[in-house]
């Protein structure tokens, strides 16, 4: 007998769907990228950085101000390397600034 009016986890819904699946796992993908660099990210701008969509090979980090995104800039040869050495096929790290919100 199917069930009625049961509701779902996001977790179930995933298991039962093989593109949320896929979602799922780029979402969690994108968040373990971007924990493995806080070392390397100062302080400060740890803050102003989330872990964004992966496109293939590219990677995008969503930044908060084109303040962090300048300094943020000058460290993607370094963050795409220790990427590539901690085993992330990544080839190319994309900026996209995000719109305040007020």
């Amino acid at each position: 007998m199917a069930k009625i009016n049961q509701a779902l986890t996001l977790m179930e819904a995933a298991q039962e769907s093989p593109s949320l699946a896929r979602l799922t796992e780029l979402t969690r993908e994108s968040s373990l990228r971007l924990k493995s660099l806080q070392n390397l990210i100062p302080g400060p701008l740890r803050n102003a950085i989330q872990a964004g969509p992966i496109d293939g090979t590219e990677w995008c980090l969503l930044v908060n101000s084109n303040a962090a995104a300048a300094k943020l800039r000058q460290m993607l040869p370094a963050l795409q390397a220790h990427l590539k050495s901690h085993g992330h096929s990544v080839e190319k790290i994309r900026l996209k600034i995000l719109q305040n919100q007020r």
